[in-house]
């Protein structure tokens, strides 16, 4: 047998190895893919999903990660298949969770994190692939925002000075200013105020508005002056993170209508109905 191997032309050889390399590596582990909730609720239960084609590789096993620390495992030729290791934040349900997804009890604040799906392959390839994305523990406020400082009576030429305070949430709300319609961006007429901490990390926004009125301010007798919250989660700048943006429940606002009585008088009131009232989760990009 051995005379006749050596007797085989050497391109004969070499074609027959580079076959069985080609062979090999092809049709193997072609791709991993990650589906995380974006926005979760505390006290909610998520579930990852991991997504993957082996081809024709076998499963050596699955391993999911919350930024480094490894919190589950899957390896089919174990008894148990599955295994859970304590990571702060994270609560795994092992009883709905398996090779293809991860099922996280009653998340909180400290659940928010990236997460990472690794797939091995069964020799001979020994393939390994993985993906990521990222999920966020976000509250709602419960609260409309509600401005404050409105005199009872204007004149043309006076001074309003109001400010608008979101609802408690986590993330702090982000404020913006509207007078008919129109949003306020001059930093002029825009107050910073400290955010102001609650307990369980919850969070309110102020934000001033300050400006000289004239005649112009008015359409048809009237202005209407607005206040609107909205939530933007913290998202670290990772490039294979895909953030896409989501409406959650509604967005708030509330709404001061000045009105022009007389020539000389201005009366201001406070409306208490919500007119197209929204929370909204806007995208990272």
């Amino acid at each position: 047998m051995e005379s006749f191997l050596i007797k085989l032309p050497w391109w004969l050889v070499l074609a027959a190895a580079l076959l069985r390399v080609a062979h090999s590596g092809s049709g193997g582990l072609k791709w991993v893919r990650v589906n995380v909730p974006q926005f979760k609720v505390p006290g909610e239960n998520a579930q990852l999903q991991c997504d993957y084609d082996l081809g024709n590789d076998s499963l050596y096993s699955v391993k999911w990660y919350k930024e480094h620390e490894e919190f589950y495992r899957y390896v089919p030729k174990s008894r148990p298949p599955d295994n859970s290791y304590k990571v702060e934040g994270v609560t795994v349900d092992r009883t709905k969770s398996d090779s293809r997804k991860v099922v996280l009890l009653h998340v909180d604040w400290k659940t928010s994190g990236l997460y990472r799906c690794e797939v091995s392959a069964e020799a001979p390839s020994f393939a390994s692939a993985q993906s990521e994305a990222r999920m966020e523990v976000v509250s709602l406020p419960n609260e409309d925002p509600t401005i404050t400082g409105m005199d009872a009576q204007y004149n043309i030429g006076d001074e309003v000075n109001l400010n608008c305070t979101s609802g408690q949430s986590r993330p702090a709300s982000i404020l913006h200013w509207y007078i008919n319609e129109q949003q306020i961006q001059k930093p002029e007429a825009l107050i910073n105020y400290p955010e102001e901490r609650h307990s369980k990390g919850l969070v309110t926004a102020t934000l001033g508005l300050k400006f000289f009125l004239n005649n112009r301010h008015f359409l048809g007798g009237s202005m209407k002056i607005k206040c609107v919250a909205s939530i933007l989660p913290v998202f670290s700048d990772d490039s294979e993170t895909v953030v896409h943006s989501l409406p959650v429940k509604d967005m708030r606002q509330a709404l001061l209508l000045v009105k022009n009585s007389s020539s000389s008088s201005i009366e201001a009131r406070t409306l208490l109905t919500l007119l197209t009232l929204s929370i909204v989760i806007l995208p990272c990009l």
